[in-house]
């Protein structure tokens, strides 16, 4: 999710979140009130900052999550899930997709876009 969608999508962090505790993820960081904040990393030559919208451990690996949804800014969000990825990949981490009903269509798009069509979108 993109930065400035944050506060409107929040039920749905929070929902993902409650999904997440309940399949067994601990340690969880996520952009809202009562849970840590995640790193964020800041790409060279300007102020832009990339935040996973949640960061989570389950069996001693840990998980970078993104929320999937419609966005009009697509451009950023496929620049945010590239990073991810290639972060993740590097440290032998996982990066998972979260999405749900109206955004499927969307978020399959998105994955075809940038050539991740290995990931399978949890859906909630």
């Amino acid at each position: 999710m993109v930065t400035t969608e944050k506060s409107e999508n929040k039920e749905f962090l929070e929902k993902s979140i409650h999904h997440l505790e309940a399949t067994g993820f601990e340690e969880i960081k996520a952009d809202i009130d009562g849970y840590a904040t995640p790193k964020s990393y800041v790409r060279k030559g300007t102020d832009f900052k990339i935040t996973p919208d949640i960061v989570a451990l389950k069996n001693g690996r840990k998980y970078y999550f993104e929320i999937s949804l419609k966005s009009s800014k697509p451009r950023l969000l496929k620049t945010k899930w590239l990073f991810l990825d290639t972060l993740s990949r590097m440290n032998s981490n996982r990066f998972r997709i979260i999405t749900t009903k109206g955004h499927y269509k969307f978020t399959d798009n998105m994955l075809e876009d940038i050539n991740l069509t290995n990931k399978e979108p949890i859906r909630i």
